[in-house]
């Protein structure tokens, strides 16, 4: 199996080493690098070359200078696809963006990520997950999307927000200097500015889901929140790993969020629970 077939599948491979792959990386660099250096009015000189750098461009696009990726053979752009000044894309895995998705200044599509133990990381080995973005998606200035991450339609992304391994479905806004990592937010939901979910608890040990008077053992260390539809969550709060937030909850400003929120609830100040009118 080669190293490009292994980063295919998600386990550990070379990608320091491998000479197939450096080479990969360089032509794509070599070519990037030209991109960047064309005159801002060679409209068709720099979209020809940008078809030569990425896998599919479904239809319009327009990639504003400097641009940089990997490989480029992981990448497929939709329609009407626009990114401001400086974005990199780092596709030893499959970015897929969907239709008229905006992307502004200084953002990042990571697909790899490296391995806590230094004996590997330091052996060149890498790992590489998905990304998926779908139609209609505004993503913000300096925003991170990292590994493993898939964006539903008409979400929002704001400014200074990254976002790993996560799942947000359709019309999810999470607007400005969020964290959300390895979590899922239903239809709908809203984060506010500073909201962050915790995903690795202080003792390291796996996270254990409190649900409807039930325990479900994840056997995994990173585990984030789980939002419902609808659900709002204040400025400045804390959903600690494994929080469980259900359908058309409101979560008030600055709180510390843990354990189970029923369905139509608010979370007020000191951890009160009522259930809504």
């Amino acid at each position: 199996m080669t190293e490009r077939e292994k980063a295919a599948l998600g386990v550990l491979y070379d990608a320091n080493y491998d000479e197939s792959l450096a080479k990969e990386r360089e032509m794509c660099k070599l070519k990037c690098q030209k991109y960047n250096r064309l005159s801002y009015d060679d409209y068709e000189g720099r979209k020809a070359l940008i078809r030569e750098i990425v896998a599919e461009c479904k239809g319009r696009f327009f990639i504003e200078q400097p641009f940089i990726c990997d490989y480029g053979y992981n990448i497929s752009l939709g329609d009407g696809f626009y990114s401001n000044h400086n974005l990199i894309i780092l596709d030893a895995a499959k970015v897929e963006i969907g239709d008229n998705v905006f992307i502004a200044p200084d953002c990042g599509i990571y697909t790899a990520g490296h391995p806590l133990d230094v004996g590997d990381r330091n052996k060149g080995l890498e790992y590489a997950f998905p990304v998926k973005i779908g139609n209609n998606v505004w993503i913000g200035a300096n925003c991170v999307i990292l590994r493993g991450t898939k964006i539903g339609d008409n979400c929002v992304v704001g400014n200074s927000t990254e976002l790993k391994n996560v799942i947000l479905f359709d019309n999810v806004q999470v607007p400005h200097y969020n964290y959300v990592g390895d979590s899922i937010l239903g239809y709908k939901s809203h984060m506010g500015a500073g909201s962050i979910t915790s995903n690795v608890k202080s003792d390291k040990l796996p996270v254990v889901i409190h649900n409807e008077g039930e325990e479900i053992e994840t056997g995994r260390k990173k585990v984030g929140a789980m939002l419902g539809d609808f659900v709002e969550v204040g400025c400045n709060s804390v959903l600690n790993p494994g929080t469980v937030i259900g359908r058309e909850s409101q979560i008030y400003p600055l709180s510390c969020v843990r354990g189970e929120v029923p369905e139509r609830s608010i979370w007020k100040t000191g951890g009160v629970v009522v259930k809504k009118q």
